[in-house]
């Protein structure tokens, strides 16, 4: 892991004097982890249209039909889709023995707040809807921003009146686009991949002038009282340490289920960087709270 990290920094000082890519450049090789790795040649992948938003089905062998793990992709909600988190998910919904669905939700700045928030409710209704699923069958996953949408899912649906996920799995969640965590200074010269301008950009991009305390936005400014289980997964060497930090105190202290698991020295995301030992435990980890919690 570490020969990654160190990789990851050199990387990012050699492009430091570089014009910045485009949007489309960026979208077009964006690879969270410094790498892309394809979804696996035996995963079942199939497009649907989940509510009105276009989405991918991915089924591993041996996947429970009648479970489903509804995946956020990341990227600053502007960045990400099936090619950069495909793998994850489908990793994540074969530890966890589930069907898994991304959306391929709506992304900023062309669409911004709330608009990935409407995506995600309308593949979650589609789930409920359209596909008869129980919510004690399906969890929601996410990571980075798909964290941040996976905890505001939660709270829209709870305000809502309806009933909930079993559970969740939240990785290195994005949840305070006001930028106030300690980490956010704290942790600049361990973190590999993000710089506090980067953050505050992709929030801005989003916002739009919006609050950016607007609980769906940054949700961890809502009430969390009444959520499901939360699984929450982040690294030391994170910008949003804090946000995984303060999300899982609040959550406790609003009476939820909550286990936070903090990886040392471990980067944004970890869970992405398949073929490192850390990756393989924190995967075996979300696969076991899911097979408990997801009946």
């Amino acid at each position: 892991m570490q020969d990654l990290i160190d990789t990851f920094r050199e990387q990012r000082k050699a492009s430091a004097g570089q014009p910045p890519p485009t949007l489309e450049e960026w979208r077009a090789t964006f690879a969270p982890a410094g790498r892309l790795h394809p979804v696996p040649d035996d995963v079942l992948v199939t497009e649907v249209e989940a509510g009105g938003v276009p989405a991918h089905c991915l089924a591993a062998p041996g996947a429970d039909a009648g479970r489903v793990l509804l995946f956020l992709h990341g990227g600053g909600f502007e960045l990400g889709s099936l090619r950069s988190d495909g793998e994850l998910a489908a990793r994540l919904g074969r530890a966890g023995g589930m069907r898994v669905l991304l959306p391929e939700y709506r992304l900023a700045p062309e669409h911004p707040f709330p608009a990935a928030v409407d995506d995600v409710r309308a593949a979650w209704r589609w789930l409920r809807t359209d596909q008869g699923l129980s919510p004690s069958s399906i969890a929601v996953a996410g990571d980075s921003a798909g964290g941040g949408l996976a905890v505001a899912l939660l709270v829209a649906t709870r305000d809502a009146g309806e009933a909930l996920p079993a559970a969740a799995v939240l990785m290195s969640p994005t949840v305070d686009l006001t930028s106030s965590g300690a980490s956010m200074t704290e942790r600049v010269d361990q973190d590999p991949f993000s710089t506090p301008a980067m953050l505050r950009q992709f929030a801005a991009d989003y916002l739009a002038g919006a609050d950016p305390k607007t609980p769906l936005a940054s949700p961890l400014f809502a009430s969390l009282t009444g959520l499901p289980p939360l699984l929450v997964q982040v690294g030391t060497a994170d910008l949003l340490l804090s946000d995984s930090e303060r999300l899982a105190a609040a959550a406790a202290d609003a009476g939820v289920d909550v286990t936070l698991e903090i990886g040392e020295g471990l980067p944004h995301v970890y869970q992405i960087l398949l073929g490192t030992p850390e990756a393989a435990e924190a995967t075996e980890r979300i696969g076991k709270f899911l097979r408990t919690r997801v009946h």
